[in-house]
């Protein structure tokens, strides 16, 4: 169990960094689906940038050894398909009406919100439902 300890603590880290900067507040996020704050699209943006270099980086320097010695694999992603879109869109729209993403709904269920746990139980239901169902989707 202790060799879980880091990832644990990193979640918690970022769960207090979500919460700080308001990344989990539904009143940000409703600002930025309505356009009235640059606030949330800064934060996206430089989790974009941020994930973009730090691929860019592994890839260049040759980084083949994850922290616990298994080789870094990043596969190529055919692009364009409908999946991508069709899962963005459903994202979207769930991200929309809720006024949560994972990572704040995360966040916000360690709060202790009731709102929050109710749609952590939402989305796990969903997940599991789609593991159940996954072999009978399109992919």
């Amino acid at each position: 169990m202790t060799r879980y300890l880091p990832y644990l603590l990193v979640g918690v880290m970022f769960g207090f960094v979500l919460v700080k900067s308001e990344a989990a507040s539904w009143y940000r996020i409703q600002e930025m689906f309505h356009f009235q704050s640059f606030h949330m699209f800064g934060i996206l943006f430089s989790a974009i940038a941020t994930g973009f270099l730090s691929i860019q980086i592994v890839k260049r320097l040759g980084r083949r050894n994850a922290l616990d010695g298994q080789a870094i694999d990043i596969p190529e992603k055919s692009p364009g398909t409908v999946s991508y879109v069709v899962g963005g869109l459903v994202f979207g729209f769930g991200w929309g009406l809720i006024g949560l993403c994972p990572g704040p709904m995360f966040a916000l269920a360690g709060t202790g919100s009731l709102g929050a746990i109710v749609v952590l139980a939402g989305a796990l239901h969903g997940t599991w439902l789609y593991g159940a169902l996954k072999q009978h989707l399109p992919h």
